[in-house]
């Protein structure tokens, strides 16, 4: 997410070999960039300072990245090639600031309530990518290639699946962020109320 520095960057590694397909949960964990600062212009100023950099030079507030890889099993049917199971290994990163000195009075109370605010966004963007994850089971689970011995046409087939699902998770990622940074947005309102003192 951003206000002014730039998306939300978001990584897609997969790799497939072979295993099985059951229930799984996404791992999610939180990483830390120090910001400073004691009253809420000096902390969001350090954010514009120091965020972590997507992009050209642009800085973000937080973000989510994500690491994903796959256990895949093909087998062969005949000559035909299908793809028995898939299962996700689902890694996601939640890049969030946190203030370097301890905040006291109202300012502790703002920054916690943006802070809260701008985890909660970047929790829906896991979401997304949860939801991404999904979709590729679903799509991908199940696909048969005729006459494919060796298959090696099936992932040349999962290629073509896993861009257009890739694609959308992105397109909603920027709807998402594209109203909640917009003027009177959840996240814009955020912002606003760190800076200004809660008025």
């Amino acid at each position: 997410m951003q206000k002014s520095f730039g998306p939300a960057l978001l990584v897609l590694l997969l790799a497939g070999t072979s295993a099985f397909a059951d229930d799984w949960q996404p791992v999610e964990k939180s990483a830390y960039y120090t910001i400073s600062g004691t009253t809420g212009p000096e902390l969001y100023a350090s954010i514009g300072a120091s965020g972590p950099e997507i992009g050209e030079g642009r800085r973000t507030i937080a973000y989510t990245n994500f690491k994903l890889t796959w256990t895949r099993d093909y087998q062969q049917h005949g000559k035909a090639c299908v793809l028995a199971s898939a299962r996700p290994k689902l890694i996601i990163t939640y890049a969030l600031p946190k203030p370097s000195q301890k905040l006291t009075g109202e300012t502790k109370n703002l920054w916690q309530r943006f802070s809260d605010g701008v985890a909660a966004h970047e929790k829906v963007h896991g979401r997304m990518i949860v939801d991404m994850v999904h979709e590729i089971e679903r799509q991908t689970v199940g696909l048969t290639v005729e006459n494919d011995p060796g298959c090696r046409k099936i992932r040349e087939q999962m290629v073509k699946i896993l861009g257009p699902i890739s694609d959308a998770r992105q397109q909603k990622n920027r709807d998402f962020d594209r109203v909640e940074m917009n003027d009177g947005g959840a996240v814009h309102q955020l912002v606003l109320a760190l800076v200004n003192g809660g008025r």
